[in-house]
């Protein structure tokens, strides 16, 4: 089916096309909401709940619910934005996030949604759990100390790579990232080209060499906020996600 309809985001009429997600259609009108799972040719996942948005006074995620003729959608409100601190927040404190010294700083998406929203320190307790960092492939490293369990490399190695090199094992506080090996990564059949490997929002999964290559003052975000590139109508790679 396809078709135009109207809907509405924070009082501004817009145009989307039936099919398409809220986000989708914030972004082809220029309206930044917020996201981590989310990634541009993945399949929807809502698991960060960031791009939480209230249709008709109802929260949705807005990745995974489509659009529909009459909506009301609300993305910048006092409450949304005190429910996005608290999941940002604890996305921190759940890991061991240490910015100052992170290669991926100036390009980390968790970062960048963080300043963006003002998050300058954590408003819950560190929980500084025990990671372990696996350096075994020759191309690749994993730093299980900055996952955040997007589901994102799961996602890419699947549906853009054809393999299925991640996986997530165990629920709650114990759920991690694991991979289709017995033993660590370089058994598994990742390659430094694949798509899986540039989709970690954080610092989590990482090229080797590739460290500070980037001069700091010049990294995707250092300059500019995160979502200025769809406020501003820009198309830039996988960050149109």
């Amino acid at each position: 089916m396809s078709g135009k309809i109207t809907l509405i985001i924070d009082g501004q009429e817009i145009e989307a096309e039936i099919g398409q997600t809220i986000l989708d259609a914030a972004d082809a009108a220029g309206v930044y909401i917020p996201r981590l799972c989310a990634m541009k040719g993945l399949s929807p996942h809502g698991s960060c709940r960031v791009c939480t948005v209230h249709v008709n006074g109802r929260p949705q995620a807005a990745c995974t619910q489509p659009v529909a003729p009459g909506m009301s959608i609300e993305n910048e409100t006092p409450e949304l934005k005190a429910h996005r601190v608290s999941v940002i927040d604890m996305l921190f404190v759940e890991g061991n996030h240490y910015c100052m010294f992170c290669e991926k700083s100036g390009n980390c998406e968790l970062q960048a949604v963080a300043y963006r929203l003002g998050i300058l320190a954590p408003q819950h307790d560190y929980m500084f759990p025990c990671r372990g960092v696996d350096a075994s492939h020759p191309e690749v490293f994993i730093d299980g100390n900055r996952c955040i369990l997007c589901g994102r490399c799961v996602r890419a190695s699947q549906e853009l790579d054809n393999k299925n090199v991640f996986q997530f094992v165990g629920r709650g506080i114990h759920k991690r990232l694991t991979f289709n090996a017995p033993n660590n990564l370089s058994q598994t059949d990742l390659a430094g080209i694949d798509k899986a490997v540039d989709s970690c929002p954080v610092g989590a999964i990482l090229r080797k060499g590739t460290a500070f290559s980037v001069p700091i003052g010049q990294r995707l975000y250092d300059n500019e906020p995160i979502g200025s590139e769809i406020e501003s109508g820009r198309r830039t790679n996988d960050r149109q996600v």
